[in-house]
């Protein structure tokens, strides 16, 4: 990701179904809060997110709120990894940013712009 002419590190958008975290019907309309705390999403997908299992203290913080009615997830992840998730549909999304710590002194208040502008359309 490139902010100016700064390099801020990596962005990427992940797209699942949400039958990983719960047994839903086909076309079903579910909400991140419905799939539980948001310490069980971000550690379902840590291992696919950061290369490896969440351990005590990684997160530093999390944050819920709403973007045109739908809840989304926005976490703070040790070392320099921003994430906002959220549920629409049948599907969970989640963006996912990630920075060394030349990068992150740079770029983070370009990578918190995009965590912050995160959204997808409600159904």
């Amino acid at each position: 990701m490139r902010y100016g002419k700064e390099d801020c590190g990596s962005l990427f958008v992940v797209v699942a179904p949400v039958l990983r975290f719960a047994d839903v019907g086909y076309n079903a309309n579910i909400r991140i809060d419905e799939l539980g705390e948001p310490e069980r999403i971000i550690s379902g997908f840590a291992p696919e997110l950061f290369g490896s299992p969440l351990v005590d203290g990684d997160i530093l913080s999390v944050e819920t709120v709403l973007k045109n009615g739908v809840p989304y997830y926005n976490y703070e992840v040790k070392p320099h990894h921003l994430v906002s998730a959220t549920a629409v549909g049948n599907r969970l999304f989640i963006l996912a940013t990630s920075a060394n710590s030349r990068q992150w002194r740079k770029g983070e208040a370009a990578l918190r712009k995009a965590q912050q502008s995160f959204s997808v359309p409600s159904v």
